[in-house]
């Protein structure tokens, strides 16, 4: 058993300690405001639509300022723009204090200040995850750092919408952002309390412009390793993920109205939960070497998990009892799939031997994992629309599989891939 669980030898390294631990204590604070402003802007409108719109207003900033903060990353010392970042995360969240507390009712303006905290938010985490390696040292300490720190974000992903639904009504919106506030000094705290971490081989002092980000897209274009594991990424988001359908299926397939409600919370915690067990459980992804093979496999679990979920849902109709839980049994599969997947991907992109460019490919990093999920809300809302639910998740995938297959298919260097053994030649 002790081997199994998560390995914590990063933590021997004061520097990973101390931000792992903050994480520990700012994440929840994070999950209260990510529940909150939906929360309060259908307070505000009584609009699903506004609601919505959030997503666009969250995601054109990360875009934008992932792909430069990245390359900010590569050029800046990391620790004073993470200071500078922290910091102004900290502002927008006394922000959605104050227009709470002063009784708001502008929608624009809560979204402008989500714009705002999204886009310090979007240079904050290439910078924060591009770091890792300098202050470990070691290249195999990366799988078991990457692995602790999301264990702690599905912790909060768990626990934070479940704090957030008993906290709104007692204590309401301000309160919530002002927990927000207060926790994310925590971080701030041990982001001052890192060394110095100058940019690697690049001059310092100097912010880079749109080519430095293009030289990132070209170092992509040159590195087929490096590129497939954003593609394997992509193709497991696009067509495997099927939070989009969670409401209708829980629902329409399992149980109707009357059970509909247990059904959903269950839906939206399969995944963090098996995220989290998976994470608890990680001692086990130190001690591989193929990093490839292992991501592969990873993925091609998720595919598997996804369309033994949309079988349940197809078989289901309206009964609880098998179905439901063996649906929230196979996301739960597919979340700890996919913390493994990203474990090893992170640890790929951290390895490269080009270290003045591991910003930027962070950057494009939280692009993927931020924009490809909301591809697949819009796809899979409208394929299902025209197929049904249940036989867009299951095609969904089945299409994961098949894809992942046929792109290692084509670039079967990254089945061989070994780590930092490969590094240089990625």
């Amino acid at each position: 058993m002790p081997r199994l669980l998560a390995d914590t030898a990063p933590l021997a390294n004061e520097h990973f300690r101390r931000l792992w631990f903050a994480n520990i204590v700012t994440v929840i604070g994070a999950q209260l405001t990510v529940v909150a402003v939906p929360a309060q802007i259908y307070a505000i409108t009584q609009s699903s639509g506004y609601v919505g719109l959030a997503g666009l207003f969250g995601l054109v900033p990360l875009v934008i300022f992932g792909l430069y903060g990245g390359a900010l990353a590569d050029h800046l010392d990391k620790r004073r723009l993470m200071i500078i970042t922290t910091l102004g995360i900290i502002t927008t969240s006394a922000l959605f204090f104050v227009q709470a507390l002063l009784g708001n009712s502008n929608v624009w303006l809560l979204l402008t200040i989500f714009a705002l905290q999204q886009a310090f938010f979007a240079v904050n985490q290439p910078t924060r995850t591009s770091l890792l390696p300098q202050i470990l040292g070691r290249v195999d300490l990366l799988p078991a750092a990457n692995s602790l720190n999301m264990t702690v974000f599905a912790g909060g992903a768990i626990a934070g919408p479940l704090v957030a639904g008993a906290l709104i009504p007692v204590l309401g919106y301000p309160w919530l952002y002002a927990i927000d506030t207060v926790t994310l000094t925590a971080t701030l705290y041990a982001v001052w309390r890192l060394p110095a971490l100058p940019a690697s081989g690049m001059p310092t002092g100097r912010a880079p412009g749109f080519a430095a980000v293009v030289d990132g897209f070209r170092y992509l274009a040159g590195h087929r390793v490096v590129l497939l594991s954003f593609v394997v990424d992509i193709i497991a988001m696009v067509f495997g993920m099927p939070r989009a359908l969670f409401p209708a299926i829980a629902h329409l397939d399992f149980g109707g109205p009357q059970t509909g409600g247990m059904a959903f919370a269950l839906l939206y915690a399969a995944i963090p939960a098996g995220t989290l067990v998976g994470g608890v459980f990680s001692g086990w992804v130190s001690k591989v070497t193929r990093h490839g093979r292992a991501t592969v496999l990873a993925i091609v679990t998720w595919g598997l998990a996804v369309t033994v979920f949309g079988a349940c849902a197809w078989l289901a109709h309206g009964r609880v009892t098998p179905w439901l839980w063996l649906g929230f049994v196979a996301m739960a599969v597919a979340g700890a799939a996919d913390m493994t997947s990203a474990a090893f991907r992170q640890t790929i992109l951290q390895s490269v031997q080009a270290e003045n460019i591991r910003g930027r490919l962070q950057g494009v990093f939280i692009v993927v994992v931020g924009g490809g999920p909301r591809v697949a809300d819009v796809l899979h809302g409208g394929a299902a629309a025209v197929w049904g639910n249940p036989q867009v998740t299951t095609v969904g995938g089945v299409l994961v599989i098949v894809g992942v297959l046929a792109a290692v298919a084509a670039v079967p260097a990254f089945w061989r891939y070994r780590g930092v053994e490969d590094a240089a030649s990625a």
